[in-house]
């Protein structure tokens, strides 16, 4: 069984939809070490929402934190301080998809970033999304897992951009999954689509 890490290059890129994709294409567990916010409607309860499949577990977050913001903040606000001895990976016989929180070099504590929470045996799923700046964070979310050895591959979310997806590509080698694209809405269906399309690359 694998594990898949799903990490952006920035907030809002779209890293549950590819997350819940996944899930649904693997028929994979799902587990969300830190949510910072929005605890009645977490990003494990949306994905939980969008996947129909009889077979994945969603597990419970290492730190559920109160506050919409960068966890080491989030933590510091709710009186604790995140100890990533702390972050248990839940044991399981599936494949796991792994969503972290906000862009690769976000804060944990004061010395460990989400790149901190990242096994060199996981399969890293990098979203990349077009913006004014995205070819810069694309490039340098992708370098620096690639020079640390990891297997890094990339989903594109939102419309197609063709010269800023062709020299992030030229510049890097790095494999494509495939294109969420900017859809009316996302539902049970809709990710059972995707997920047929991306299963192949994936294997």
């Amino acid at each position: 069984m694998k594990t898949y890490f799903v990490t952006g290059i920035s907030t809002d890129v779209g890293k549950t939809i590819a997350s819940a994709i996944l899930v649904e294409a693997l028929n994979a567990d799902y587990f969300k070490p830190v949510q910072a916010g929005d605890l009645d409607n977490s990003d494990t309860h949306k994905v939980q929402r969008l996947v129909s499949n009889s077979k994945s577990v969603f597990h419970p977050n290492s730190y559920a934190l109160k506050t919409p913001m960068s966890p080491h903040g989030a933590a510091e606000i709710d009186g604790l301080q995140i100890d990533t001895k702390q972050i248990k990976r839940p044991i399981t016989k599936n494949n796991l998809v792994i969503e972290g929180a906000g862009g690769l070099l976000v804060p944990l504590n004061d010395s460990e970033t989400i790149l901190d929470l990242i096994q060199p045996s996981d399969k890293v799923i990098v979203v990349s999304r077009h913006y004014l700046g995205s070819i810069n964070h694309s490039l340098l979310t992708i370098k620096a897992l690639q020079n640390k050895g990891f297997d890094v591959s990339l989903v594109y979310s939102g419309d197609e951009h063709p010269s800023t997806e062709s020299i992030i590509e030229k510049m890097t080698g790095v494999k494509v999954i495939g294109r969420i694209n900017n859809e009316p809405y996302f539902d049970q269906n809709v990710i059972t689509e995707y997920a047929h399309k991306f299963k192949e690359k994936l294997k």
